[in-house]
C-alpha cells in the first residue's frame, strides 16, 4: 500500500529545499507518495528577537510563501508542487533572491500557472490560510524546530536535515530509518553539529 507523505516547507530555506529532493528520490525507490504543504519561517518567527539580517530575509520571505498557499487553493496540491520546484530551483541552485518579484513570475509562467498569482505575494489577504497551514505543521512537532517537517500515517519529525541529497537507494534506507524513529513512542531527538552547507547538485 502506498504511503501517503506530506513535507511542510518554506521555499526560502535551502534545508528544506534539500529534504525535498531527497523525498521525490525516495518516490523512486519506495512506494510513497510526497504531498507538498506550506508552512512559515516569517509566521514562526513573529515576536522573536532576530538580527538585522535575518529579520530582512523574514520579511522578505512572505512573498513566496502567500502566492504557493494562493496557487493551492486556486489550482490544487499539483500546482503546489510545480511551483516549489520552480522557485527553489532558482533560489537555491540558482542563488538567486527575489526583491524584484522576478524569481515568482518566472515560476509561475514556468509550472503553467497564472501571472495574476503573483500579486499574493504584496498583500496579507490570504494570511488566513497560510496561517492556518503553518498551524497544521506546528500542531504536528511544535514551535520549538522549522522547516522542513514530514508526516507519514499521523506521525511526524522535524528534518531530516541532510547534504548533499541521498540518491537511490541510499534515498530508500534514509527514509526506511525515519520511519522507524518516528514510529518509536517516546522518541523526540538525534541531532549533531552541521559541517557542510547545502550542496546542490
Amino acid at each position: 500500500m502506498t504511503d501517503s507523505v506530506r513535507m511542510f516547507f518554506d521555499p526560502t530555506c535551502p534545508w528544506a529545499w534539500m529534504t525535498s529532493r531527497w523525498l521525490l528520490e525516495v518516490e523512486k525507490v519506495r512506494d510513497v507518495k510526497v504531498t507538498f504543504s506550506v508552512m512559515s519561517l516569517s509566521v514562526l518567527n513573529e515576536g522573536r528577537e532576530l538580527s538585522e539580517d535575518y529579520r530582512a530575509l523574514m520579511e522578505s520571505a512572505w512573498g513566496p510563501v502567500r502566492v504557493l498557499v494562493a496557487a493551492g487553493r486556486d489550482h490544487g496540491q499539483d500546482a503546489v508542487r510545480r511551483l516549489y520546484d520552480e522557485i527553489g530551483t532558482r533560489f537555491h541552485p540558482g542563488g538567486r533572491r527575489d526583491e524584484t518579484g522576478a524569481v515568482i513570475a518566472e515560476s509561475l509562467e514556468a509550472a503553467g500557472l497564472p501571472a495574476e498569482l503573483a500579486r499574493y505575494a504584496h498583500t496579507d489577504e490570504i494570511d488566513d490560510l497560510l496561517r492556518a497551514a503553518h498551524k497544521e505543521a506546528t500542531d504536528l512537532v511544535g514551535t520549538d524546530v522549522g522547516t522542513p517537517v514530514v508526516e507519514v500515517s499521523g506521525i511526524a519529525f522535524f528534518g531530516p536535515v541532510v547534504s548533499p541529497a541521498p540518491k537511490g537507494e541510499q534515498a530508500g534506507r534514509l527514509w526506511d530509518g525515519c520511519v522507524l524513529v518516528a514510529g518509536t513512542p517516546g522518541f523526540f531527538e538525534l541531532k549533531r553539529s552541521r559541517d557542510v552547507d547545502p550542496i546542490f547538485d
